[in-house]
Formats: C-alpha cells, sequence, structure tokens
C-alpha cells in the first residue's frame, strides 16, 4: 500500500509539472543551446582543419624559395630528377657504342669510334641496344619540353629535347616518333621506337642519346642514375680545372721545321662536307653534328 502511494504521488508531480508554462520554453531553450554548441564546435574543427592545410601549402611554398643577400626571394630550382637511360627496361640495354672521352682508356676510346665511309668519327653521345637485337620503345631521360623534330639523312629521326638550367638532351636513329615540336613531355614518357641510320649501321637497331650542357656534349654513362645538378657542377668544374692546366705550358706548333704544315693540318684542310662517293659526311670531329646536319 506504501509503496503503490509514493507512485500516486509522483504521477501527481509530473503532471502538476508538465501543467507549467514555463516548461516547454526550457526545453528548446536548452535543445537549443546544444545545438548551437555542436554547431560552434564543428566550425571551429573545420577552421583549424583549413588553418593547418594553409600552413602545409606555405611551408611547401617556401621551400622552393631561397633569401639572397639582398633579403630577396630566389627560386630554387628542382634537380631532384635523376638522369635515366632513355630505354624502359635498362635491364635488357646495353651500350655498343661509348662516348669518346680524351681521358678515357684506350679500349673505351675504341669503342667510341664510329666508321662511316672508310673513316673514323668521334661520338658525342652513346648508342643503346637491345641485347636480342630487337626494336624497342624510346622514353625520355627527363622531363621536359621537345624543341624540334626533324628528319636527318644520316641518323634517321631525330628529336631534341630542353631541360632546365640550359640542359637538353638528343635521340636520334628513331624509327618512329611519338611526339610534335613544343610539347612538353615527362621523365619516362615513350617518345618514339629504336630504328637503324646510315650513320651507325654497324649499331643495328639502336637509339643514339645525347647530353649536352649549354650546346656542349657531355658523357651520358658517367650520369645515369644522377641528379641534373651533378651534370651542371660537373660542366662548371671542367674549363677551371682546364684553365690551370694550360697556364705554363707552352704551346705547340704542328707546322715542320721548314715552315710547311704538316700532315695532320693539310688534312683538317680538307672538306668535310662531302666524300668520294659524294655521300654527306658528318662533322670533321664528331659522330654527332646531328644539330647542325641539314636533313
Amino acid at each position: 500500500m506504501k509503496d503503490e502511494g509514493k507512485k500516486s504521488v509522483t504521477k501527481l508531480k509530473f503532471k502538476r509539472l508538465m501543467r507549467k508554462k514555463w516548461l516547454y520554453p526550457a526545453l528548446y531553450l536548452s535543445v537549443a543551446a546544444l545545438v548551437l554548441v555542436g554547431v560552434f564546435w564543428y566550425q571551429q574543427s573545420a577552421n583549424d582543419v583549413e588553418n593547418q592545410i594553409a600552413d602545409q601549402q606555405k611551408s611547401q611554398s617556401q621551400d622552393e624559395f631561397l633569401v639572397n643577400e639582398d633579403g630577396e626571394s630566389v627560386p630554387v630550382m628542382d634537380h631532384q630528377e635523376n638522369l635515366q637511360m632513355p630505354v624502359a627496361d635498362e635491364k635488357t640495354a646495353s651500350i655498343v657504342t661509348k662516348f669518346y672521352d680524351y681521358e678515357a682508356s684506350e679500349q673505351d676510346q675504341e669503342s667510341a669510334l664510329v666508321l662511316y665511309n672508310n673513316k673514323y668519327y668521334q661520338s658525342e653521345g652513346v648508342d643503346i641496344t637491345r641485347e636480342d637485337g630487337e626494336a624497342f620503345e624510346v622514353t625520355a631521360a627527363l622531363s621536359g619540353t621537345v624543341t624540334e623534330v626533324k628528319e636527318d639523312p644520316l641518323y634517321g629521326n631525330v628529336i631534341e629535347v630542353q631541360h632546365d638550367e640550359n640542359l637538353s638532351t638528343v635521340y636520334a636513329s628513331l624509327e618512329s616518333v611519338d611526339v610534335l615540336a613544343g610539347s612538353d613531355i615527362a621523365q619516362g614518357d615513350v617518345i618514339g621506337s629504336a630504328g637503324r641510320n646510315s650513320f651507325g649501321q654497324a649499331s643495328g637497331v639502336h637509339v643514339h642519346f645525347e647530353v649536352r650542357n649549354d650546346g656542349q656534349p657531355v658523357n651520358p654513362e658517367a650520369f645515369f642514375g644522377q641528379p641534373v645538378s651533378q651534370i651542371v657542377e660537373s660542366a662548371e668544374k671542367e674549363p677551371a680545372e682546364a684553365e690551370q692546366t694550360e697556364e705554363g705550358t707552352p704551346s705547340d706548333t704542328p707546322e715542320e721545321e721548314n715552315g710547311e704544315p704538316s700532315d695532320e693540318q693539310m688534312n683538317n684542310e680538307e672538306d668535310p662536307a662531302e666524300t668520294e662517293g659524294g655521300e654527306q659526311a658528318p662533322d670533321e670531329e664528331s659522330a654527332s653534328s646531328i644539330s647542325t646536319t641539314q636533313a
């Protein structure tokens, strides 16, 4: 009986509470307050995320600039790309003609000579083939912009690509070309397929690949897997070392004692533009006059 009486009293108090005029407005205000707190909390969290993203972007943009002595921001060139061999599968590729280096061993120098019309020429690049002698896709060794696509009578189809820091790459002896002049390419993009040419007949199906810094050829094989900055720095050191070597060294005159020119001088005076058979010949001192040979 006592329990039933307590329950009836509780119900009576609840009914009286529900009849109060201020109850429902108070409930509404409480719910509204909770909703506003939730909205404010959500907005604050969103702002924090946006601020974090903005800070990250600002930090990344700052990493791309250096401050010089005058306090000015100077953009930093991206040298993170490493020079790649211009083939899709390096494991099946081999270099059959090397770059002619005056400081290389006699064996390497011999493998850097190209025989054309009974005459030897120094290679300014490397000839790359597949071990099985089959054709293969030629890929971009670095990202850049295609500056020239042409068909050369000696070197076949030729592609020249310009990169940062006045660096350029040349791809010759191409059977087909898959890019156009003016197009931007990324490292590893297929730009053509290897083929044959008149000048490097002994190499068979191959791609003739050159790397040039300020127009001067450098040895690609020495920089495969190296960053672009390494090529530029190496090229800058060579002139300084050459100047130091030349200081105090007397100049050698190739003239004979009787004042007549030597055989070497007379050979250099011969016109290298034509051979005995009337065929076009490359530059006298190199196997790569690709940039100057007319189609």
